[in-house]
């Protein structure tokens, strides 16, 4: 049986920003993210569906939506301190209206500011994948396309750059550091005295497996050459890991010669990036270190690797 503490979803590093965990924060995404909120710490969370319903003339798109006559002002709605968003939500033009109003008015819906302030509060996104493989043919979109979304439409009404106060999931560091954090608490456990000296990341998309587990892989070579502190600082000593490879299934949006070179002298600027815009394209991050047909042929290579086959 898997423990909570063993898997790891793109919000779970969340638990390490107690910064916010007092703050009301305004949540966005699908599924229960009130209860996935309150899970990781948060204490006073506003979803998008209790926005759209305190302020009923904010939702304009969809005219059968629309309040057929003046609401009463709203009053005694709190102030939202920060944003989070989880996943893509279901009604992106509502998502994203919502959230830019919460952007431009400092956290209040209803007043009317003289500027635009900024620098905006506090961003927090999980999940950056631009494209996600389900039952269909063609790769569908994921929440790094509503992302992407949301950035191009602040910087239009704004003309200045929506900033992130942490991105959260794959291809972030802070994600791989939770895993390898959470990996070493699981040994602790079970007693293990040898350190664990290497990880494997097994992924369908380069964008954001293989970028990710090279990306933290890169980390930990510097980290060992420098011994700087850790990618997360509420996560303090290093633990001693010294290499992340990466190791990509071909049962997902990967496929075999669909634009990922197989080698790095091969990948040029011309590459299209999947990736968030924060993160700079090194086309070397997207050359793995294994390339297997499924996950059984992954944990299998990985068995062979550290010779408990």
């Amino acid at each position: 049986q898997v423990s909570q503490d063993q898997v790891i979803l793109s919000h779970s590093p969340l638990r390490l920003f107690s910064q916010f965990h007092q703050k009301c924060m305004l949540m966005a995404g699908q599924g229960p993210v009130e209860e996935n909120a309150q899970n990781l710490g948060f204490k006073h969370v506003v979803t998008i569906e209790a926005l759209r319903k305190a302020y009923p003339l904010l939702d304009m798109v969809d005219q059968s939506r629309r309040p057929k006559e003046l609401p009463p002002p709203t009053i005694g709605f709190p102030t939202i301190e920060g944003v989070i968003l989880f996943g893509e939500p279901v009604r992106w033009e509502t998502s994203l209206q919502l959230i830019i109003d919460v952007l431009l008015s400092n956290g209040n819906p209803g007043a009317e500011l003289e500027a635009i302030p900024y620098p905006h509060l506090p961003v927090l996104a999980c999940n950056m994948d631009l494209l996600w493989m389900a039952e269909a043919k063609m790769p569908r979109f994921g929440h790094g396309t509503f992302l992407l979304c949301l950035e191009n439409i602040y910087k239009k009404v704004t003309g200045r750059e929506l900033k992130y106060e942490a991105l959260i999931g794959k291809p972030s560091t802070v994600t791989y550091r939770y895993a390898e954090y959470l990996i070493q608490e699981q040994a602790k456990k079970q007693g293990w005295k040898a350190p664990i000296q290497r990880l494997y990341a097994i992924g369908d998309n380069p964008m954001s497996d293989v970028y990710g587990a090279n990306l933290y892989n890169s980390y930990l070579k510097s980290a060992q050459q420098n011994q700087v502190k850790a990618a997360n600082p509420q996560i303090e000593d290093h633990l001693g890991v010294e290499s992340c490879k990466s190791i990509l299934v071909c049962t997902g949006v990967y496929r075999h010669n669909a634009g990922v070179p197989s080698k790095p002298e091969e990948c040029n600027s011309e590459t299209v990036f999947h990736g968030h815009r924060d993160f700079c394209f090194d086309p070397s991050l997207l050359e793995a270190s294994y390339i297997v047909h499924d996950v059984n042929e992954a944990v299998q290579l990985a068995f062979e690797k550290e010779d408990w086959s």
